[in-house]
């Protein structure tokens, strides 16, 4: 069975042209041949998906019987694993299900399994020692990204048609970029949070899915959306006019090549990203190249690393708690490690006045966005990384290790030098994140020896519908490669 995209199934289920349990097993099928090559998925409940398959009822389901892989890092599912890519929950079964993934159930996707994803979601690359590597399904020498890696590898090796993901830096856009996928950031407080966590980040962190359709991203968000008001960021509903109509009028975007934090940017990037502006003014959108991002790029990520060494020390406080014992270098990854201990020595009056940084991020964009509607820049600076590109120097793990022994200037220096290759090329994500604003990634160029690239779309908080609409231009122009 071959089918466009999850909303095409769903259409499938509905019709009686296909029954859903025909779907699951075409999908195990599909996974149990890919997964050796790729390792995307590292856990299964087929048994139980299955049963659903035949027992549940779909009939009024926007995705009927479509299934799905959760993604392993948060996106808990009641008595299934969810081990965050940590060895130290190797063994963990959720307790009860995440909100995001009731939402899922609800909108009629039935769950297979889960998808591999570095330890906490603190990379751009998935390779936890818990799980190993992902591959790039285009070149398996190459990672898949991070840290929706496994799920971008699930769908664009076509395991599955739409992929749960989650963005803290630019984790759906960034494995969307490397494996020429559609990846939204949605505006912050317009998913279902809860209920073991309403800000994750400090709101940083958003669920959503990788997508293969401009139709399916617009189907999900619309029925996936909520006014939450028990979350510390609710929003008003976006209608399906809002979220499904044409782009209306001339818009005025912002073109950025230039890495946020001074790094290079490679030639295909820049080269996609002025392909990209030159369509768009060809449309009738009015394009201005500029030369600095809104607000200090490197000052941003500072605070970004403060935030998640502080967030990271948090979480550990409570894992001792639970565990009735203190955390050692040989509970986590090194790099989790580095973090978490870094977390303790920074203040809460310094933590308090980074979050209001971040406030002021987001008041100089909303004036930014009186004078342009979008931001376009490249959405990664290069294509996806060889396996090893990251590896750090003996000399920086040392100090890693180490990490208790230094004062926090030290130790935040640490933290950028840990992140800096990787960091360099990914630096245009970050920013939404901080600012809580919808962004998007589009698989517009691909380089001669076939590997993906993508562009970003960066619109006001609230504005998902500039992103889709946008979007749509794109893909009914055969723009997307």
């Amino acid at each position: 069975m071959t089918f466009v995209d999850a909303s095409a199934q769903a259409e499938a289920v509905r019709s009686g042209g296909v029954s859903p349990k025909e779907l699951v097993e075409e999908i195990i099928l599909k996974i149990e041949e890919l997964n050796p090559k790729l390792n995307a998925v590292v856990s299964k409940r087929y048994e139980r998906a299955l049963k659903e398959a035949e027992d549940r009822d779909f009939s009024d389901k926007p995705f009927a019987g479509v299934p799905i892989l959760l993604k392993d890092l948060g996106q808990e599912q009641a008595g299934e694993p969810s081990t965050s890519g940590s060895r130290l929950f190797k063994n963990y079964q959720a307790k009860e299900s995440s909100n995001y993934t009731k939402a899922l159930e609800d909108l009629g996707f039935i769950v297979l399994g889960r998808t591999n994803t570095p330890e906490f979601g603190f990379k751009n690359i998935s390779d936890s020692s818990l799980h190993g590597l992902v591959n790039l399904p285009d070149d398996t020498s190459r990672n898949a990204g991070g840290s929706s890696g496994g799920a971008a590898a699930s769908l664009a090796s076509n395991m599955v048609s739409i992929a749960p993901a989650s963005d803290g830096g630019g984790s759906i856009r960034i494995p969307a970029s490397f494996n020429g996928l559609i990846g939204l950031k949605p505006t912050r407080g317009r998913i279902p949070v809860g209920p073991s966590s309403f800000r994750g980040w400090q709101g940083a962190s958003v669920n959503f899915a990788l997508t293969k359709s401009v139709r399916d991203t617009k189907n999900l968000l619309y029925h996936f959306q909520i006014s939450q008001l028990e979350s510390p960021f609710p929003l008003p509903i976006l209608s399906r006019n809002d979220i499904f109509s044409d782009l209306k009028g001339p818009l005025r975007i912002a073109v950025l090549t230039k890495s946020p934090i001074g790094s290079s940017v490679s030639d295909e990037a820049k080269q996609a990203t002025k392909d990209a502006a030159l369509f768009l003014q060809q449309e009738g959108h009015q394009v201005e190249e500029l030369t600095n991002y809104p607000f200090d790029g490197i000052e941003a990520m500072q605070s970004y690393y403060v935030m998640n060494s502080v967030e990271t020390a948090a979480m550990f406080d409570s894992i001792e708690a639970s565990l009735g014992r203190q955390m050692t270098a040989d509970d986590m990854e090194l790099m989790t490690w580095a973090i978490y201990k870094s977390g303790q020595t920074i203040l809460a009056k310094d933590y308090s006045r980074i979050i209001s940084q971040w406030d002021t991020y987001s008041h100089v964009m909303a004036e930014f966005h009186k004078q342009y509607d979008l931001i376009l820049t490249p959405t990664a600076a290069g294509v996806a990384p060889k396996h090893g590109q990251f590896n750090l120097s003996q000399s920086l793990k040392n100090d890693l290790f180490h990490m208790a022994d230094f004062g926090q200037e030290k130790q935040q220096e640490l933290i950028w030098d840990m992140f800096s290759e990787s960091l360099a090329l990914t630096p245009f994500t970050q920013q939404a994140n901080l600012t809580g604003q919808p962004s998007i990634s589009l698989p517009t160029h691909r380089r001669e020896d076939g590997l993906a690239i993508g562009i970003q779309l960066t619109a006001a908080k609230g504005r998902e519908d500039l992103l889709l609409q946008v979007a749509q231009l794109f893909e009914n122009q055969g723009k997307f490669m």
